[in-house]
């Protein structure tokens, strides 16, 4: 089992910058694949970016590329999304997750959830 917190989220000017945090307790978080998905109010959790075991492979949804970085400290176990030049279509409560397989984009194929932290980006 293994239990996530998000934090970091806020209320940030379209063009500025939030680092995300998922704080991991349980077990070790170098057994798991992890990913960062995002929900806007009225629709579905979108994934936004996954990172290998090691941290040596990332994937990123095309909207977020370029702008958003994924990295891990497993020694911390400890997840983190760097979201650089924020629009305002990027708000949404943002979510982690843990998952056994690597690079997946479907949330039914990660096993545990944090509760989310809430990004608004104002224009």
């Amino acid at each position: 089992q293994v239990q996530l917190v998000e934090s970091g989220g806020g209320l940030v000017q379209a063009g500025g910058s939030l680092r995300l945090s998922c704080a991991a307790s349980g077990r070790t978080l170098g057994r798991d694949a992890m990913g960062w998905f995002r929900q806007a109010p009225g629709k579905g959790r979108e994934f936004v970016a996954s990172i290998s075991r090691s941290g040596d492979n990332t994937y990123y949804t095309d909207s977020v590329k370029g702008r958003f970085t994924i990295s891990r400290d497993n020694a911390k176990n400890t997840v983190y999304l760097q979201m650089n030049s924020l629009k305002p279509e990027d708000t949404a409560t943002y979510y982690c997750a843990a998952s056994l397989f690597e690079n997946r984009i479907s949330t039914y194929e990660y096993d545990f959830w944090g509760q989310g932290t809430q990004v608004t980006v104002s224009s």
